[in-house]
């Protein structure tokens, strides 16, 4: 069952593309640009294009935190770069006018392991405090190893990682997804992406910190146009 929920360092849809994409979106890779921008329109601007994309924007986690109750987020559809200026423009002005930045009242970590742990209990599993509250420990029960996967992708977008690439797959609430996750000088962000024979029907999330959205919106200006007239 584990295997199925998650899988770290897998193939994607850029290792059809690049014979090295760990490599592709290093600071000294040959045709650096061209590699981010290539990406970006077959993992986000064609599903974009198609009305398949939701941004999501995390906040709540700070100073080395990472319970789950603390973790926000908001989700937004996203068809447009105009969208995305529309987005940073509300976090823009929550900042300036000293108020709570937009928030979901639904929990994205904290709800579904509060699910996940009652159904391993409901069938028997004994759960000890340790392993409920250690993030490490989920894979111990059916459904944690997923959940421990996006806790991580999440944890990395807010406090960094070394690795400008990964990709890997998870089984999200709303199936299999293969989870790139880009950490950039330019930004951070992952796209969690349906396999490739259900591209063309199934929806993608866009998920990034909100600290991201200005770094990100300048990198989306200045690559998302460039196919427009091909």
């Amino acid at each position: 069952m584990q295997n199925a929920e998650a899988k770290e360092h897998t193939q994607g849809r850029l290792h059809e593309l690049f014979a090295e994409p760990y490599r592709a979106f290093e600071n000294d890779a040959d045709e650096r640009q061209m590699h981010i921008r290539t990406a970006l329109h077959l993992l986000l601007v064609r599903p974009m294009s198609r009305g398949q994309v939701t941004l999501r924007v995390i906040h709540g986690w700070e100073n080395g935190s990472f319970e789950p109750d603390d973790l926000q987020h908001i989700d937004y559809a996203l068809r447009t770069l105009n969208d995305f200026r529309a987005v940073v423009s509300d976090f823009e002005h929550a900042a300036r006018q000293n108020s709570p930045l937009p928030a979901s009242t639904t929990a994205i970590l904290a709800a579904p392991l509060a699910d996940a742990i009652a159904d391993a209990e409901a069938g028997g599993k004994t759960l000890t405090p340790d392993i409920r509250e250690t993030p490490a420990h989920w894979p111990d029960f059916e459904g944690g190893l997923a959940l421990y996967t996006l806790f991580k992708m999440y944890h990395r977008l807010v406090y960094g990682e070394d690795d400008t690439y990964r990709c890997s797959q998870c089984e999200t609430p709303h199936g299999l997804r293969e989870i790139h996750e880009f950490h950039l000088e330019e930004g951070e962000f992952a796209l969690l992406v349906p396999l490739r024979e259900h591209v063309k029907d199934t929806p993608s999330l866009l998920v990034m910190h909100e600290s991201q959205l200005g770094p990100i919106e300048q990198l989306f200006e200045k690559s998302l146009p460039l196919f427009d007239d091909f």
